[in-house]
């Protein structure tokens, strides 16, 4: 006998996913520890932040709460990657380790 693993959310929670395909009927799918969670107007690769509305023992389903944007990423040039990167300056100093006790 085999026993039934508790789906990994229940109505109410909230989670972020990342839509990892689209569905027959259209729908995006993503999953949360292996469990899968259709999401409605969602496209493949999108990040969502989602809210779970109906749970069944093999899938569930959630509506979209908040569209998650990718971390920014600053444009860079190419001549800014081509700039060389300054040396940090050193000064000279003729007391260095003056001020470290002396080992017997």
């Amino acid at each position: 006998m085999q026993d039934k693993q508790e789906p990994p959310v229940k109505v109410g929670d909230e989670v972020t996913v990342v839509i990892r395909g689209v569905g027959e009927k259209g729908d995006g799918f993503a999953k949360v520890n292996s469990f899968v969670i259709f999401v409605p107007g969602t496209k493949k690769k999108e990040r969502v932040k989602i809210r779970i509305t109906k749970v069944f023992p093999t899938i569930g389903f959630a509506e979209v709460i908040e569209r998650v944007k990718k971390e920014e990423v600053t444009d860079v040039t190419v001549e800014e990657l081509k700039q060389p990167i300054p040396e940090p300056s050193y000064k000279d100093s003729e007391d260095f380790g003056a001020d470290l006790p002396e080992e017997d």
